[in-house]
C-alpha cells in the first residue's frame, strides 16, 4: 500500500461465478481466499496490484424490473449484490489468488445504478467522483444510498429522474424490450412464429405484416421456410406510416403475449428500408445455419445487456462474430441489438456512425468483415461511450439519445443507401423533434456567471461586428461561453449548424480553408483529392440556409498562425465584405475563375489564453476584424448560488473560497511581472460535477494541490517562495 494511504481507500470488487461450477462465494469464504479463473495478461496483472489491507468484496451483478426500491417506470435497472465484504491478508504474487478474512454479508445488500459487469473493479476513494465514495461508503460502513442523486444524475435522469413520467423521452423502450424477451420463447417454435404472423398478415390486410415470398435455389418464390428475432422486430421498424407501424407493433405484441403499451412515438429508432429489411438472403446466398446463428446472437446479447459477467460476454462476442459473417447483416446487426436492449447498445446505422465520429470524437471500429466492426470493438465502443456518458457536459447521456441526435444532425431527412458490396444495406431514422430553443437566459440556466444584461451585449457586438474573439485568463469559461452565444444567436440549440476547430501550430490553411489531401484507393494506392477544410464547409452550409445563423467556433485562436491559417480568407471575413461583389479567387480552385465570399450569415467566435506566454502576438490585421471582449474571473453571488445549489458545494465552503480566490487574483494583479490577464478563473474552483456531502473541503483541497499548484509554479517560475506563499494561504485553517 502507498504510504499514507488509507486501509479502507481502495476497495476490489470481484466476482464469485464460475462457468460451469457456479457461485463460488461459499468455498471463497470457508476457505479464506479469493481466486480468478483462467486468468489473462489483465487479470493476473490486477490480483497482482492487490495489496495486504485493502478492502474487498463479493459482487453480483444483473438487472431487475420489479421490487425496487423507487418507481423503475418499468425500466430495466442494473443491480449489485454485495454478498461479502472481506480484507485482504496475503498475496502470493502469483496472479489468480490472494488470501482474504471474509465476513458475509446476510442478507445480500443491493447497489443500484452504478455497477460493473467485469469480475474484477478496483474503486478508489477521494478520486474526485462522489459515485465511488458512495458505493465505499455503502459497502463498509452500511451508509445508505442516496438513490435520488443517482436517479438524477445525467446518465440516469432520462429513465429514472423526477420529471413527470408523461415528460420522459424514449417511452417506447419497455415495449420494445418486452417483445424481444418475449421472442425468446419463440426460439424453438419458429415454425408456429411465422404461421401466427401470416395469420396477422391477413387479418390486417395491405401492408402485410410479413412479406412471405423468399426465393429458392431453384428460383422458385415461396413461403418462408425460417425467420430471425431481428427480422421479426424489423416488421415494425421499417418505411412504415406511423398508423401502420403501430399497427403491426399491436399485432405482434399480441402474438407474443407482451402487455406493454404500444409506443406512441419512436423518437431515437433507426428503421430500415423496405427493400432489405429481412436479416438473411435469398436461399443460394444464404450461409449455412445463418437462422440458428442470428438466433444465437439476439439470445446471447440480451444476455449480455441483462447479466453480463464475463463468461456471458465471452459467449456474446463469439455469437456476434458469428453472425456478423453472414450475408445480408452487415451494420444491421448493432441495430437490431439496439432495438432489443436500447439503453445497453449502441446502434451503428450511418448516421450514428457519422454523428459518432464527428461530434463525439469516437473512431468507428471496422476491423470486423467488410470493415464492419467485430465484436471486441463493437463493445469496446460500448464502454468508452458509457463511461463518457457518466459525464454531466458529454453532447448525450445514452444510447437513445446518441441515435435521436444523430438523426436530427442529419438535417431530418431520410437518407439513401448505403452500399457495402456484395451486402446492400439500405437505413433511414425516423423521430418526431424539433431543435430545442435557446435563449440569452439559457446560458443563465446552463450557469454561466455573467449578468443577462452582458450577455446580451455581447450577442450584439457578434451581430453587428460579425466576428469576436473571446479573451481572458484560464478558467474564465471561452470555451464554454463561445458555444453557448452561439446557440443563442441561433435562437435554438442546433449542432448542424456550429462548427468547432481548434487551432494549433501545424494547422494549416490547407487544413481549415482547402488543399490537397492523400485518400485511400480501393486497391490500396493513395490520390490527391481537393478537399474542403471547416471554414469552406461552413461557408456552403451558410449559403444553403441563409435565413439561419451558422457559427465556426475557434479554440485558442493564437496558438496557431492565424495569417497563414486564414489567407486571403481574412480579408473576406470582414463585415463590410460580405457580399459577392467582394468574392476572391483562393489558392485552390475548383475550376478556373472560382470566386469565393463569406455569407451574411456565417458568424465567427475565436477564444484567446492571454496568459500564456508561448504564443504569438495578435496582427493589426486580425484585430482589424475581429472584436475582441475580455472575460474575467467571475466568483459573485451568480457563482455561490450555482455551486451551492447545484453542485453540493457547502455554502460556509463557498464563502470561504471567494475570499481566498479574491485575494489570490488581487496579488497577481498587483504584481508588475503578472498583471490581471494571469488571474485565476472561475472554473478552477466550479466543480464538474455534483459533490458528496462533506467532500468539499478534500475537493478544494485536491483543485489547490492538482490544479491551482501547478499553474502558480508556470506563474512564478522564478520565485517558488511566492508560490509556496500563496498556496499556503489558499489552504490557511482549511
Amino acid at each position: 500500500m502507498s504510504e499514507g494511504a488509507s486501509a479502507d481507500s481502495v476497495v476490489w470488487f470481484v466476482g464469485a461465478s464460475f462457468r460451469p461450477e457456479g457461485d463460488q462465494t461459499d468455498r471463497f469464504i470457508d476457505g479464506g481466499f479469493w481466486e480468478v479463473k483462467n486468468p489473462g495478461d489483465w487479470h493476473r496483472q490486477q490480483v497482482l496490484k492487490m495489496q495486504p489491507g485493502e478492502r474487498i468484496a463479493i459482487k453480483a451483478t444483473y438487472v431487475r424490473k420489479h421490487d425496487l426500491p423507487f418507481d423503475n417506470r418499468g425500466q430495466s435497472v442494473s443491480v449489485m449484490g454485495i454478498k461479502a465484504v472481506g480484507t485482504i491478508t496475503d498475496n502470493p504474487m502469483d496472479g489468480e489468488r490472494v488470501s482474504v478474512s471474509w465476513s458475509r454479508e446476510d442478507p445480500i445488500r443491493e447497489w443500484y445504478f452504478y455497477t460493473y459487469r467485469g469480475s474484477i473493479w478496483r474503486v478508489v476513494r477521494g478520486s474526485g467522483d462522489w459515485r465511488a465514495d458512495a458505493l465505499i461508503e455503502f459497502t463498509l460502513n452500511d451508509a445508505p444510498q442516496d438513490l435520488d442523486r443517482f436517479r438524477n444524475h445525467p446518465y440516469w435522469k432520462e429513465r429514472f429522474g423526477d420529471e413527470p413520467s408523461g415528460k420522459h423521452r424514449f417511452q417506447w423502450t419497455p415495449f420494445y424490450e418486452a417483445v424481444a424477451t418475449a421472442l425468446l420463447g419463440f426460439r424453438n417454435d419458429r415454425s408456429g412464429l411465422i404461421e401466427k404472423l401470416r395469420e396477422a398478415s391477413v387479418r390486417v390486410g395491405d401492408p402485410p405484416i410479413l412479406s412471405d415470398d423468399f426465393v429458392f435455389s431453384d428460383g422458385t418464390v415461396g413461403p418462408l421456410p425460417d425467420i430471425c428475432p431481428f427480422t421479426v422486430m424489423g416488421l415494425f421498424n421499417r418505411g412504415l406510416s406511423d398508423v401502420n407501424r403501430k399497427r403491426a407493433a399491436r399485432e405482434i405484441a399480441t402474438i407474443l403475449a407482451v402487455t406493454e403499451p404500444v409506443p406512441q412515438t419512436f423518437e431515437g429508432i433507426p428503421i430500415l428500408n423496405n427493400l432489405n429489411s429481412w436479416f438473411f438472403p435469398n436461399e443460394k446466398n444464404l450461409a449455412s445455419g445463418q437462422f440458428d446463428l442470428l438466433w444465437d446472437a439476439f439470445e446471447r446479447g440480451l444476455e449480455w445487456a441483462d447479466v453480463g459477467d464475463e463468461d456471458v460476454s465471452g459467449a456474446f462476442l463469439a455469437a456476434y462474430d458469428r453472425a456478423n459473417e453472414c450475408p445480408n447483416v452487415g451494420w444491421k446487426l448493432t441495430i437490431g441489438l439496439y432495438w432489443a436492449r436500447p439503453w445497453s447498445f449502441v446502434p451503428l446505422d450511418s448516421n450514428s456512425r457519422s454523428y459518432i465520429a464527428r461530434y463525439l470524437n469516437q473512431n468507428i471500429p471496422t476491423k470486423g468483415p467488410k470493415k464492419r466492426a467485430s465484436a471486441k470493438g463493437y463493445v469496446g465502443l460500448i464502454e468508452s461511450l458509457e463511461s463518457k456518458f457518466e459525464e454531466s457536459s458529454y453532447p448525450v447521456h445514452s444510447f437513445p439519445e446518441l441515435s435521436l441526435e444523430a438523426w436530427r444532425l442529419a438535417g431530418h431527412e431520410p437518407e439513401g443507401p448505403v452500399i457495402e458490396e456484395p451486402d446492400v444495406e439500405y437505413e433511414t431514422t425516423q423521430a418526431d423533434v424539433i431543435a430545442e430553443p435557446y435563449a440569452p437566459e439559457s446560458i443563465l440556466e446552463d450557469g454561466g456567471f455573467l449578468e443577462l444584461a452582458e450577455i446580451e451585449r455581447l450577442l450584439e457586438r457578434l451581430r453587428t461586428k460579425k466576428n469576436v474573439i473571446l479573451q481572458g485568463p484560464p478558467g474564465t469559461g471561452k470555451t464554454w461561453l463561445a458555444k453557448r452565444l452561439a446557440f443563442a444567436l441561433m435562437g435554438e440549440k442546433d449542432e448542424k449548424r456550429l462548427r468547432a476547430v481548434q487551432f494549433h501550430p501545424n494547422l494549416s490553411y490547407e487544413d481549415f480553408v482547402r488543399g490537397w489531401r492523400p485518400v485511400a484507393r480501393e486497391d490500396g494506392d493513395a490520390r490527391l483529392e481537393l478537399a474542403d477544410g471547416v471554414l469552406m464547409q461552413a461557408i456552403d452550409a451558410a449559403k444553403e440556409a441563409p435565413k439561419q445563423p451558422h457559427v465556426v467556433v475557434i479554440e485558442e485562436i493564437n496558438r496557431g498562425n492565424p495569417a497563414q491559417i486564414f489567407g486571403e480568407m481574412l480579408t473576406l471575413l470582414e463585415a463590410g465584405k460580405r457580399t459577392p461583389s467582394d468574392a476572391l479567387e483562393l489558392s485552390y480552385r475548383r475550376e478556373p475563375g472560382e470566386r469565393v465570399h463569406v455569407p451574411e450569415n456565417l458568424y465567427v467566435i475565436g477564444t484567446m489564453n492571454i496568459a500564456d506566454r508561448s504564443l504569438a502576438m495578435v496582427d493589426f490585421a486580425l484585430r482589424r476584424r475581429f472584436a475582441f471582449i475580455d472575460l474575467e474571473p467571475k466568483l459573485g453571488a451568480l457563482w455561490r448560488d450555482w455551486v451551492v445549489e447545484r453542485l453540493g458545494v457547502e455554502p460556509g465552503a463557498a464563502d470561504e473560497i471567494q475570499v481566498r480566490m479574491k485575494h489570490l487574483n488581487e496579488t497577481i494583479a498587483a504584481d508588475p511581472r503578472l498583471g490581471k490577464q494571469f488571474c485565476v478563473g472561475h472554473s478552477y474552483v466550479t466543480p464538474t460535477a455534483s459533490l458528496e456531502t462533506g467532500t468539499t473541503r478534500r475537493w478544494f483541497e485536491q483543485v489547490v494541490e492538482t490544479e491551482i499548484g501547478p499553474l502558480l509554479e508556470e506563474y512564478w517560475f522564478d520565485a517558488p517562495d511566492e508560490v509556496e506563499q500563496a498556496r499556503d494561504a489558499l489552504l490557511a485553517g482549511w
